[in-house]
């Protein structure tokens, strides 16, 4: 294993310096710096890494290069989905290098802690990447924004949906580390609550190749549907097993609770048509998304993930904050952000409440038959819309402390 020292040495980053004209007294050091702490190896990094430092990079040269006459700076590095790597180096990053705040931070189990030193430093957190709803539940923090999706309304737009279609039991496949334990958790309370039923789950380690025992026991179970409550490559190998195990063609559906653009494209639209995705963004929903796609496409190589699409608005949304009350104070960027709605080609009339969650439109989708799609990248249509307030978590049923209760 790589000691945190080694980590940190390796790291890339030094990503963007802009010259900057007139001094803006309130903005500390002369700069304002993001860190882009990610995944750059390992299963997450089609749906984060490489995407999610140039998301925030375009962001950074939109707007100009600079705030209030200060340059901006973006530096990276990739955490190894490591609890101890990744706060190592938030913790170098906030101490000697001076970055104002950290965004993108995938896998919860880095995610959480990151998110907490960042409160005892006093700087800022804009997760983009991580999942689990504890960010903004009993995690929650006053100097952290989960700006994206959360495996609360993952759990909800699709639960509910495919309940109601009479898909009412259910066996979970669940990588066992917070993200996939919280995506579970969520995703079988609203099963239950909707009149379902859970048969069983089976957990599988992070990173797995081999889901072969996981699905036999998922197959054996006759639920009507096997939820994958993983991500990146460990969904994108649980699906390419299933296909091979002929599960669907069993009789059983199949759903992918968190299941990336990049991972449908990587699949293959012949081996995932039917399958329901839930997700905060897609690339090809209206002349904006298209506009903003299309830049990301030609210099990434791939349509944009949800939340490479988020941190480019999360990226302008901090930026405006910063210009509009002078100063990259944490607590008072935070208060700006709090009192300023989203409005952009990711999120329309989005808001970030107390608990620090930004709501705001989750769509549910059905992948196309090859005979539908268009071209490489036309993979979903649109079966439902569900409003922000209607997909998030209810603000007093989290168990924030920040939330005020009667």
């Amino acid at each position: 294993m790589k000691s945190v020292a080694t980590a940190l040495a390796a790291a890339a980053f030094a990503v963007i310096g802009f010259g900057g004209a007139a001094c803006a007294q309130q903005i500390s050091d002369d700069v304002v710096k993001i860190g882009v702490l990610t995944d750059m190896s390992s299963l997450y990094a089609d749906a984060t890494g490489k995407g999610s430092v140039t998301a925030v990079q375009m962001a950074v040269e939109d707007y100009g290069g600079k705030v209030k006459g200060k340059p901006v700076e973006v530096v990276y590095a990739d955490h190894q989905n490591k609890p101890d790597v990744g706060l190592g180096i938030a913790r170098n990053w906030y101490d000697n290098d001076k970055v104002d705040a950290i965004f993108d931070v995938p896998t919860s189990s880095v995610a959480l802690p990151i998110s907490a030193l960042t409160r005892e430093k006093n700087k800022i957190n804009i997760n983009s990447g991580g999942g689990s709803s504890d960010i903004t539940g009993s995690q929650c923090s006053p100097n952290t924004v989960h700006w994206t999706y959360d495996t609360y309304a993952l759990s909800n737009v699709a639960g509910r949906a495919m309940v109601k279609r009479g898909e009412d039991t259910w066996f979970f496949v669940t990588a066992d580390y917070a993200f996939g334990q919280a995506l579970e958790r969520d995703a079988a309370n609203v099963v239950k609550e909707s009149g379902g039923k859970v048969l069983g789950e089976v957990r599988h380690p992070l990173n797995s190749s081999d889901f072969s025992s996981f699905l036999l026991q998922a197959q054996a179970s006759k639920a009507k549907v096997i939820a994958l409550a993983d991500a990146g490559g460990d969904t994108t190998n649980a699906l390419k097993q299933a296909a091979e195990f002929g599960i669907t063609q069993g009789g059983q559906k199949m759903i992918a609770l968190l299941q990336e653009i990049t991972d449908t494209h990587a699949l293959g639209i012949k081996a995932t048509q039917g399958l329901i995705v839930t997700d905060a963004f897609y690339w090809d929903m209206n002349d904006e998304t298209r506009a903003f796609s299309k830049r990301f496409y030609d210099k990434v190589g791939h349509m944009p993930t949800m939340i490479q699409a988020g941190l480019y608005s999360a990226t302008m949304h901090y930026l405006k904050a910063i210009e509009a009350i002078g100063t990259d104070e944490a607590p008072k960027v935070m208060e700006q952000m709090r009192a300023t709605p989203i409005n952009d080609f990711f999120a329309h009339g989005g808001k970030i409440r107390i608990d620090g969650r930004m709501v705001h439109d989750m769509y549910l989708f059905e992948v196309k038959k090859p005979e539908e799609s268009k071209g490489e990248w036309d993979l979903y249509k649109l079966i439902a819309t569900v409003p922000g307030d209607e997909a998030f978590r209810p603000l007093d049923k989290g168990g924030c402390p920040l939330v005020k209760t009667n």
